[in-house]
């Protein structure tokens, strides 16, 4: 299934939501839905159980904490959220390529681009959030308003 099928199977109050117009969010849900059936797969052979379990929860965790970082209300707080997404989406990686024996090559490749897609926005989401706060900082120090 490719990213446009997935969207629209997607239950329309997901997609109606503020949230559902972060990229990351979206291709961290879309990450956590494919990385399912892989652990799924991973499940049918008893050396790849600890894999499949470690997949599935990195991959569920970036969506997770896109979500928690974009309610906060610091940009600190934001950062931090996003550092952690990003985080899980190089974890998420490091398991499809420990996973690479029972998969096929394709699902890996294409979930190793996904997981670079996804970091490279969250390198970007965490120096936006960066940027805000040291502009913040910069002008609370010098009292303007």
């Amino acid at each position: 299934m490719n990213q446009e099928e997935w969207e629209n199977r997607v239950p329309e109050t997901i997609r109606t939501d503020a949230l559902w117009k972060v990229e990351a969010y979206r291709l961290g849900l879309f990450l956590c839905d494919l990385a399912r059936p892989d652990a799924q797969k991973l499940l049918k052979e008893r050396f790849y159980w600890h894999i499949a379990d470690q997949l599935h929860r990195a991959a569920s965790n970036v969506s997770s904490n896109v979500a928690e970082g974009w309610s906060r209300g610091s940009w600190k707080d934001r950062a931090r959220f996003f550092e952690y997404a990003l985080g899980s989406v190089r974890e998420t990686r490091d398991w499809y390529y420990k996973a690479r024996d029972c998969l096929q090559a394709e699902v890996i490749e294409h979930r190793l681009n996904l997981g670079r897609q996804l970091a490279r926005l969250l390198v970007k989401m965490i120096d936006n959030e960066r940027k805000r706060g040291t502009r913040i900082e910069r002008h609370h120090d010098t009292g303007q308003d």
